[in-house]
Formats: C-alpha cells, structure tokens, sequence
C-alpha cells in the first residue's frame, strides 16, 4: 500500500473576498481598476463576490429604483465575466449572517476609530440631510463582509485602505479576546498591468466617477459605441500633440493608460504607433478600442437581462453558498462569545 503520509498535499487557494455597490452601470474606470482584475483572480483564488445593497442604503434611495440597479448590478458582474461556477457570486442582503456578525464586531470597534473614517465625513458633508447611525457605523459592516468568509486578501483601492485597516484591527482584537478566530486579511494590490487607474476625460487630474456632473467626463461600460467615441474625442489632452507618456501630460497619459488596458500594447509601443500623427487620431482609436473591448460585456449584459430566471438561479445559488461558508463562521464566533446554541 502506497504511503500518502509524505507526498505533498496541493496547495489550497486563499480567499479573496470583493463587494460593489448597486449604485447604477460602472464606469470604464471601475471596470478596468478592478473588475477586469477580478475575473482574472478566479483562476488563482476561491473568489466571493457580493452586491452590497445593504452598504447602499446609508444614502436613501428610491426602492424600485435600488431593486433594478441591485439585479442590474448582479447582471453586469457576470457579464463582466464573473462566472457563477467558479466564483461566488451573491446579494448580501440574502445573507443573513453579514447582519449578525455587524452587530457582533460593532460591540469590539471603538467609537474613535469610526471618527476618523474619511468616507464618513465626506458623505456627512454631501449629504447633511441625512446624516444617519448606519452612515457612521457602515465600515463596520464592511469588516463583517470580509471577515465571515475568512478572507486572506481584500483587493483595494486607495480609497479603501482605511477600511482594510479598521478590518485588521478589529480582526485582530477580537482574536486576542476570544482567541483565535477570523484570519487577518492582507490588502490585494495588483501591479499596474492589472488595476489600472483611470481619470476623467474632462478633468484628468481627477479620478473618472460616475457622480461626476460633467456626462462626457466618464464612460459608461454600457454606453452605445458612438457614445463612446464622441466622449473620447472630447477629452481633454495639452497644446503639444506628440503621444508620448510623462509627466504633466495628465490627459495623454490617461488615454495611454486606458489604450493599454484594453490593447495590451505597452507605453512604447504606442508612442511607435502613434509617432507623427495627432492627438485627432489617437483619441478616436482610443475611443473605437474601447467600444469595440466593452462590446462582448454589453451584448452579455443584454443577454442575462433578458433571462430574469437565470440571473435569479444564479444569485439564489450565490447565497446558498454564502451562507453556508459564514454559517460557519457565525457558529465559532458566537461560541467565543458565550452565546447559547440554539
């Protein structure tokens, strides 16, 4: 009988855990800083993917209108390319355990830490009509998201990493209370080939948002192609008309960055490309790239809207697992706590 004792075991893939907001269609500035990204982590990672409508509703918000954006939401990731059988891929407000291990960990984060979010207060100040408990409590929740499925890595943004923080912190207390509990998530920051960092048409020194009130400034992952291309045509480049990437030339490296990221040609190559010709030239070969990289996601989208069963098979099943994963989770840590079993 062979012997099994000694043969190396293979190697079990860490989780990375990432929510979206249902706040209306992405730009191509999330799509290509982070769920491009995303689609390729499934290879490598057990990848749970969640719509956070709960995270959506610290902002008030019409409920027909959060209802569509939520299945609009679901269907965009998929047709980004998130595919339910390899990754998880859920709502949370399905998933009840997000709510229980909020009020948990929310009784081990102290009041000052959530004083200092910066999310907090830029919201307090967009929104004063409505500053509410839940605005200022929400990364809390964000650290139960991440946390009930055991994450090894969070990719973030810049704007995140407070919240990555707060995560550690609050993992990492817990566990010196209770004992050891929730692994201490490390932040997933891919190389800039992978997560690329788009700004806005209009103002390149800004990153490109869908709240921006300028509608040429951003591009919709689901505009029309001539939508597109007239954007492109319109961003704002510099009085040079050489294409070539360095510094102070904010517009041109932003349609560099955005070339590459949907080409796979390097910064050399597309000086090469470009050499001797104006910006007339490559801003509308930009804007026919992006059209023509966005199409397979619009038809997609399109697609899975037009099959409400299957969209709904497929968030049903996300949650099933979701919560069976967190399940799990919640058990441990109400027996750390002292909490009878039902």
């Amino acid at each position: 009988m062979e012997d099994t004792k000694n043969v190396a075991q293979p190697e079990r893939k860490k989780v990375i855990f990432s929510g979206i907001q249902p706040t209306g269609v992405m730009t191509l500035g999330n799509y290509l800083g982070a769920v491009k990204n995303w689609v390729q982590l499934q290879e490598d990672y057990n990848c749970i993917y969640c719509i956070v409508n709960m995270h959506a509703i610290t902002v008030r918000q019409d409920p027909k209108a959060l209802r569509q954006n939520t299945l609009e939401a679901y269907a965009l990731l998929l047709a980004c390319g998130i595919d339910p059988e390899k990754s998880i891929a859920f709502i949370q407000s399905h998933v009840t355990t997000h709510a229980e291990l909020n009020w948990v960990l929310a009784c081990s984060t102290q009041f000052g830490e959530l004083s200092r979010m910066t999310q907090f207060k830029d919201k307090a100040k967009r929104y004063p009509e409505n500053v509410n408990a839940g605005l200022f409590t929400y990364p809390v929740l964000m650290v139960a998201d991440i946390l009930l499925y055991q994450a090894h890595l969070v990719p973030v943004g810049i704007d995140q990493k407070q919240h990555l923080e707060l995560t550690r912190d609050v993992a990492a207390r817990f566990n010196n209370a209770y004992g050891n509990t929730f692994v201490i998530p490390e932040p997933y920051i891919p190389d800039q080939a992978h997560g690329a960092k788009i700004m806005s048409l209009a103002d390149p020194t800004k990153k490109m948002s869908k709240s921006d009130d300028n509608a040429n400034a951003f591009i919709s992952i689901l505009d029309k192609p001539e939508v597109i291309v007239k954007k492109f045509k319109r961003a704002v480049t510099d009085s040079e008309a050489e294409v070539c990437y360095r510094e102070g030339k904010d517009g041109i490296n932003n349609l560099m960055t955005i070339y590459s990221a949907v080409t796979g040609a390097d910064f050399a190559a597309i000086e090469r490309e470009f050499s001797g010709r104006g910006y007339g030239d490559f801003k509308t070969a930009v804007g026919e790239a992006v059209a023509e990289h966005l199409r397979p996601v619009r038809e997609n989208f399109d697609r899975l809207m037009a099959d409400k069963a299957y969209l709904e098979s497929c968030y049903k099943r996300g949650a099933e697992m979701a919560e069976c994963i967190s399940r799990r989770t919640m058990d441990k840590v109400y027996k750390k706590i002292g909490f009878l079993p039902k």
